[in-house]
């Protein structure tokens, strides 16, 4: 988030002469007011007040930078101002403050933390400081800012930002997926392509793997027609308020673009009100129930995914590593030679976190900063099982603990939030510093211990059904993950499939993760081998586009195919889906493992029966290429 989006003409004062620090913050929180960003002054001004209470927000060197999160706001935005003779600040270093931004932040996210983090990073520079106290008008304050952040952030400059359009854009969009890999591109990308062909200006912010990208500006937000928000997680969206915009699904970007640019520009869509309680609380939002369930899961599967997969990876190196140094097959298999004991030591500390990240992210995605604190604590509690004396011995309730406790404790949050609504408002400074934790804590701590011995007989049950399984069944259940996996192609069906392989993994279930990944490769693969071997069944940008599905299937991105199958999804998807149907089965007949909950054909080299599954790839996606050439007709491209 560049601090110069921040930052408008009306927002800056240059030169100003407050004679105390409480007439430099009443001079501030004006400033924010004419910024058109703060829905209430004297609500905002208290949370200020509140923030610093707790210390000075002066951080010496002259520099001082007061903040809050506040309900009142309702976009990110600053406030700057310049004193030359300089005021007292209660700065640590004794000295008087004499540049000072204010920052102004929503409820949900932490945005007031990248923008403090940034603008320390610009603000070490002494000479920057004395060019923007030295600053003559507003123009030249945002230019020297906008230089320095082009010069201290360069490759931002070139992957981030786009040069604003001339008069603004009609249409701006937000795409997000849970891994933020695949979809979230795509759909950002056939948004471009609609909006070209419709002749219709539009800009896209990318909220992916790497953070959000392409970032809208509260410029462009207020001047543009609506926005489209194709997410399947949680994206800040205070900064909408009162504006026309269409939510839906990511892949919704991807398969109905041109619809959904045309119901903003025809004006069919609703008008959003952002309560404050989080991103996509509003009240006039037409997303059910489960669909913000689906939303909050994912939320919390994006975040855990990185913990998943690179401690997934470490503890399947160590295994190699010990394979291949001969390592006996007994209880110190995995940590027998000293370059095994490291990786599986770092990747049980990464796997470790995954079950505590996994609740942390969807009691966040429900009630935002609150919810962190309980989901964490009560994911670790499902990790390890409750330590009271009263359930002694007691059964880690793992995953499904984790989903509960995420889930509970969200919601649980949102209601003590309600309850401390009714408190003096005195008490607002300390109700997210306190309150909110200390009672949050205590009713996770209760609540997981009395559903955790539960939740653990479950889970146990399952696995022991799992380990209880013939061949057949565990064929039939490979078959079943492989084509879940192709359904929808990183929807709920390919998630509910990931989902339930990573968990498998942690209690040893490494053939089921082995199925779900193979399962998920054949879709792109084959739908790669059609447009190589069966030309005439595609046209010649499928074609031509075919030869990139090799490197996403390869590489285990089922998103791949998208496209194709919303070409023809009648045809495409039942192709796709028995070949991975195949795939799955084959690899369950054929005994293989993956302890590597990702990776493709990267990670082949620590699966168990290597061969065998490069075989069960190979059949699953030539089944799906001949299905493919059966059920599609040829084309006649003029």
């Amino acid at each position: 988030m560049r601090i110069v989006d921040l930052l408008n003409e009306k927002s800056i004062l240059l030169g100003a002469e407050p004679t105390s620090k409480t007439e430099a913050i009443d001079t501030l929180v004006e400033l924010q007011v004419k910024g058109g960003r703060i829905a209430d002054a004297e609500e905002y001004r208290k949370g200020i007040l509140a923030r610093e209470a707790l210390s000075s927000t002066a951080v010496g060197e002259g520099i001082a930078i007061p903040h809050a999160k506040s309900e009142a706001v309702k976009a990110p935005s600053l406030a700057a101002m310049t004193v030359p003779a300089g005021v007292d600040y209660e700065a640590m270093d004794g000295e008087p403050s004499n540049l000072i931004f204010m920052i102004a932040a929503p409820n949900d996210g932490d945005v007031h933390l990248e923008v403090l983090s940034r603008l320390m990073t610009i603000l070490m520079d002494e000479d920057f400081r004395a060019r923007l106290i030295a600053a003559k008008s507003a123009d030249e304050f945002l230019g020297i800012i906008d230089d320095t952040e082009k010069e201290k952030f360069p490759e931002e400059a070139v992957k981030e930002s786009k040069p604003a359009k001339e008069g603004g854009y009609k249409v701006l969009a937000v795409t997000a997926c849970p891994t933020g890999i695949a979809h979230t591109y795509m759909a950002a990308e056939a948004l471009e392509k609609a909006g070209a062909k419709l002749g219709i200006s539009i800009k896209v912010e990318t909220n992916g793997s790497g953070g959000a990208k392409n970032i809208l500006t509260s410029e462009e937000i207020a001047g543009c027609d609506g926005i489209i928000v194709a997410a399947d997680k949680t994206v800040e969206m205070s900064r909408f308020d009162g504006k026309k915009v269409i939510s839906t699904k990511v892949s919704d970007g991807i398969k109905i673009p041109e619809e959904l640019i045309k119901r903003i520009e025809a004006g069919d869509a609703p008008v959003y009100r952002h309560s404050g309680e989080k991103a996509d609380s509003s009240s006039s939002s037409n997303e059910s129930f489960g669909r913000k369930l689906y939303k909050h899961l994912m939320n919390g599967v994006s975040n855990m995914l990185p913990f998943t997969v690179a401690g997934g990876i470490f503890i399947a190196m160590a295994f190699l590593i010990d394979t291949i140094l001969g390592a006996p097959h007994d209880a110190s298999f995995g940590t027998y030679t000293s370059g095994a004991a490291f990786f599986k030591t770092i990747g049980d500390y990464a796997f470790n976190f995954m079950i505590p990240v996994l609740a942390a992210y969807i009691g966040k995605s429900i009630a935002d900063r609150p919810g962190f604190l309980v989901g964490l604590v009560g994911g670790a509690l499902a990790a390890a099982g409750s330590t009271f004396a009263a359930v002694k011995g007691d059964i880690p309730s793992g995953f499904l603990g984790a989903l509960f406790a995420g889930f509970a404790g969200g919601y649980l949050m949102l209601g003590v939030e309600k309850l401390c609504d009714k408190l003096p408002k005195a008490l607002n400074g300390i109700k997210p510093v306190l309150i909110y934790p200390l009672v949050g804590l205590g009713l996770i701590a209760v609540l997981m211990c009395a559903v955790n011995p539960f939740m653990g007989l479950i889970n146990t049950g399952l696995s022991n059904l799992l380990d209880s399984m013939g061949n057949t069944s565990k064929v039939v259940l490979g078959c079943v993950l492989g084509a879940m996996m192709s359904i929808d192609m990183g929807g709920p069906f390919n998630k509910a499939a990931y989902v339930f392989g990573t968990a498998a993994i942690t209690t040893g279930g490494y053939d089921i993760m082995a199925a779900v990944m193979v399962g998920g490769m054949v879709p792109p693969i084959a739908i790669a081998l059609s447009t190589t071997f069966f030309k005439n069944r595609w046209t010649s940008d499928e074609r031509k586009n075919g030869t990139v599905n090799y490197i996403m299937g390869l590489s285990f991105i089922t998103e791949g195919a998208i496209p194709y199958a919303a070409s023809a999804p009648l045809k495409v998807i039942p192709a796709c889906a028995i070949g991975a149907a195949v795939a799955g089965g084959l690899s369950m007949a054929f005994g293989c493992t993956l302890m590597a909950p990702h990776g493709g054909i990267f990670v082949f080299a620590v699966v168990g029966n290597w061969p065998m599954y490069l075989v069960a790839l190979a059949a699953g996606s030539v089944v799906g290429m001949l299905l493919l050439a059966l059920f599609k007709k040829k084309i006649k491209e003029a």
